[in-house]
This record gives C-alpha cells, structure tokens and sequence, in this order.
C-alpha cells in the first residue's frame, strides 16, 4: 500500500495533518477562553434571576414594612 504513494504525497499530508492538529489546539484553547469569558455573565444573570423572582414575590406577597 505505501508504495502507491508518493513521498510528495506523503509529505504533504503529513504537512496537512501537521497543521490541523495546530489548528485544532488552537481551537480548543479559543473554546477553553470563551468559556471563562461566559462564566462571570452566567452567574451575574443567575444572581439577576434571583433578585426578580425575590422582588416579584415581595410584590405578590409584601410582609410587615420594617
């Protein structure tokens, strides 16, 4: 089988394969990054969240004023 192909075959897949993995890794760090880039908006809407659904319920249900 390797020898149907040529070493300038070989050499340049080999070259593409090369640069894939680059490409790849470099991908994946891309999508690590954004990932911590999301997480603080995450939890600041989650916090905003709360805090409505908190206000709302005082809306429906207000208690004693202090």
């Amino acid at each position: 089988m390797e020898a149907e192909w040529t070493e300038e075959a070989i050499q340049r897949i080999t070259t593409e394969d090369t640069t894939l993995k680059q490409r790849v890794r470099q991908l994946t760090a891309d999508n690590r990054t954004l990932d911590e880039r999301l997480k603080a908006p995450r939890s600041n809407l989650r916090f905003q969240d709360r805090r409505v659904a908190d206000l709302e319920a005082q809306i429906v249900a207000p208690g004693p004023t202090l």
